[in-house]
């Protein structure tokens, strides 16, 4: 075999069309894009549009908010996770665990506003974690364990417990 021989696969090539070149060539005058206006237009499409018709984005009530400028991000960490990075050394469990530890350690790329506890996995080191929030079954299986759990979130108002 030569190298002027080596080709492509049958199919595997395929040349582009070349339109709007002619009426012999069967994608001219128009150029497979319809009649004229504004879809036969480079750039501009009506999207949604019905006809007329009322569309349905329009047609469907409005629902919900998403509180955008005051939402705060946090990073999730689940016990598992924790335990995981104690057992290989880069979690120091005889020292207060906060998210700058769980950053250095390798568990989160960023501190964001804070670190939530989550309770998946299980955790057997005896360990004093300080974080913005936790679930229920994450605290209990860490004083189950012999650890402390503190939670750096404000505490809710009596008013909005009551609501």
């Amino acid at each position: 075999m030569q190298l002027h021989e080596l080709a492509g696969r049958p199919g595997a090539r395929k040349t582009r069309k070349r339109i709007g070149r002619g009426i012999g060539s069967g994608t001219g005058k128009t150029g497979g894009r319809g009649g004229k206006g504004q879809t036969a237009r480079s750039g501009v499409r009506i999207k949604g549009f019905e006809g007329g018709q009322m569309p349905l984005h329009r047609r469907l009530p409005k629902r919900g908010f998403r509180n955008t400028k005051f939402a705060k991000k946090f990073n999730e960490v689940n016990l598992g996770r924790i335990q995981a990075a104690i057992d290989s050394g880069a979690l120091d469990a005889a020292a207060k665990v906060d998210a700058a530890a769980l950053v250095k350690a390798g568990l989160l790329r960023r501190a964001k506003d804070g670190v939530r506890l989550l309770g998946g996995g299980e955790i057997k080191a005896k360990i004093t974690l300080a974080v913005y929030g936790a679930s229920k079954s994450a605290v209990a299986a860490v004083e189950k364990a012999g650890g402390t759990v503190e939670i750096l979130a404000p505490k809710a108002e009596a008013s909005e417990q009551a609501a």
